[in-house]
């Protein structure tokens, strides 16, 4: 009798637990970004999360309720077609839903689509031309579901849309005849991908305000990596005004390469527009911006009490790293305990930002 109910306690357990892939211990943190018409992609990332450790994003059309296969696919055709006529015009792609998960907390990107007539659906088209500049860089794997249309056209489709980033391997396609197998599918090719590793540094970019020094996250792009060059030099220091609302912008007194996209730019974005200005948010407006980065950790309330919200003529400094804004701590500072600004000010009450304790650089 104990064997009976032994033997039934593993079958339960083999039967309720996830099955992990194997992916490497040390592989970086990712997201699955889908979009679902029929539900089979829906299928497949639930599938997916069953298998691996991984954030999820559903890609959804701002107009809701359309029958893109009405029709001999008379919708669908025309959508891919307008893309087609004009593909590097953000107005050829079919608006979708506001996304604000910031691609920069990621280092591997699984994509999930389906496929519309041989390409890849025009909804995903759009997210992925809206972040090609966010995910340069990254690594990136992709699985196409299809009735039976083979996935090569779906394949080129996103080359074209993801010129920089690392394809993790080859994309999985999943169709109708195999479509019930997928779990054993997808974990045989996750073992084939080449997941990014864990990123224990990534490029920062320090802004001073005052007494207040935030870090920076930076996307990888030519404008950031020209900016950097320029910050190696010396930190630049530009005067700022309040806008709209919901930013703080104005001239940095060079240019940068633009890769100018439609971006819904969210509190703590740091974004050029058009090629020699900064912006940086407290808010959220949507434009055509080149993105440079994030600010790290602030919500959208110390976001406008560190940038000065409302203000006119707001000094800020950008640098390199905290130690680079040429503020240097009071050397007599060393082993008391007390919390000093960059520049040997002692701070009683300290907000967040980067001080000097104890002669080093610590974040609050």
């Amino acid at each position: 009798m104990k064997q009976l109910l032994l033997l039934f306690a593993m079958m339960l357990f083999s039967s309720n637990s996830k099955v992990m892939a194997e992916v490497p211990a040390n592989a970086g943190k990712t997201l699955m970004v889908y979009y679902s018409y029929t539900g089979n992609c829906r299928e497949i990332v639930t599938t997916l999360t069953s298998q691996i450790e991984a954030d999820v994003l559903e890609i959804q059309p701002a107009e809701k309720g359309l029958r893109y296969e009405a029709n001999g696919y008379a919708l669908g055709t025309e959508l891919l077609n307008a893309i087609n006529a004009n593909p590097d015009d953000i107005n050829s792609y079919p608006a979708i839903d506001p996304v604000s998960t910031s691609l920069n907390d990621y280092q591997n990107i699984i994509i999930v689509t389906p496929l519309w007539w041989s390409q890849m659906a025009a909804i995903m088209q759009t997210h992925l031309f809206q972040s090609a500049s966010e995910m340069s860089g990254k690594h990136v794997g992709m699985i196409v579901s299809s009735h039976s249309s083979s996935i090569g056209g779906v394949v080129r489709d996103a080359k074209r849309l993801l010129p920089d980033v690392t394809w993790m391997g080859d994309a999985l396609w999943i169709n109708a005849n195999n479509h019930g197998r997928r779990a054993s599918l997808i974990e045989n090719w996750l073992g084939t991908l080449n997941f990014a590793e864990e990123q224990t540094t990534m490029d920062k970019m320090y802004i001073t305000i005052g007494e207040q020094t935030e870090s920076v996250t930076l996307v990888g792009n030519n404008a950031t990596k020209a900016l950097m060059e320029k910050l190696k030099q010396a930190p630049v220091t530009v005067s700022l005004n309040s806008s709209g609302g919901f930013e703080i912008w104005g001239s940095l007194g060079f240019s940068l390469p633009t890769s100018n996209e439609q971006i819904n730019a969210q509190p703590g974005d740091v974004i050029l527009y058009n090629g020699s200005n900064i912006c940086i948010f407290y808010g959220t407006n949507s434009w055509s911006y080149t993105r440079l980065g994030k600010i790290d950790g602030l919500n959208e309330s110390e976001l406008r009490s560190f940038l000065k919200a409302g203000e006119s003529n707001i000094s800020v400094t950008l640098s390199l790293s905290s130690g680079e804004t040429g503020l240097t701590p009071n050397l007599s500072t060393e082993g008391d305990g007390n919390i000093y600004s960059l520049s040997g000010q002692r701070i009683a009450k300290p907000s967040h930002g980067i001080y000097i304790k104890n002669n080093k650089k610590v974040k609050l």
